[in-house]
């Protein structure tokens, strides 16, 4: 597996997953190429060999105390192996270098394999857009993530002093 930061030049790649895995509600290329260039975002590509197999990106203004996932999919024939919560982690420590405190996502309802996983990294449902995916007219679940207790838990050592003092004695 290899992340790395996406170009235009993954656009038609992108593009290929988005509608694959979005069809009612895919995003159009010149969107995803404006997302892509901001400079308040980053995407990245899950590549596997020549292959784009995955992406997603998180729009995190320097300064800002909050941040939010703005899409993550990868082709099926990846799915089950760790790939999207590694795709996951990466996005969610560009926001905390970016400054970000609080993270936040909307996922479908219907969905139940990424709330599960947004959950277990401690993401918690905050509301409902009711209706908010359309044609289907299935609800946005809005999640939130506070990023110092995820940081914490990802690192209990940086959050105990005491827990540092002893390993290194």
């Amino acid at each position: 597996m290899t992340l790395r930061t996406a170009t235009l030049d993954d656009l038609a790649a992108i593009m290929d997953l988005e509608r694959r895995g979005f069809p009612a509600d895919a995003w159009s290329a010149q969107t995803m190429g404006a997302e892509i260039s901001s400079l308040h975002n980053l995407y990245l590509v899950d590549v596997e060999g020549e292959h784009v197999v995955g992406y997603g990106g998180v729009r995190a203004l320097r300064g800002s105390s909050d941040a939010d996932i703005q899409t993550i999919a990868l082709d099926p024939s990846v799915r089950g192996r760790g790939r999207g919560r590694a795709l996951l982690r990466a996005l969610i420590a560009t926001a905390l270098d970016r400054g970000a405190r609080e993270l936040f996502l909307d996922v479908r309802d219907d969905n139940t394999v990424a709330r599960a996983l947004y959950a277990s990294e401690g993401f918690v449902e905050l509301g409902r857009r009711p209706g908010y995916y359309q044609p289907d007219d299935v609800d946005a679940v809005v999640m939130r993530l506070d990023l110092r207790s995820w940081a914490d838990a990802a690192d209990p050592d940086a959050a105990d002093p005491d827990a540092a003092e002893e390993a290194s004695a």
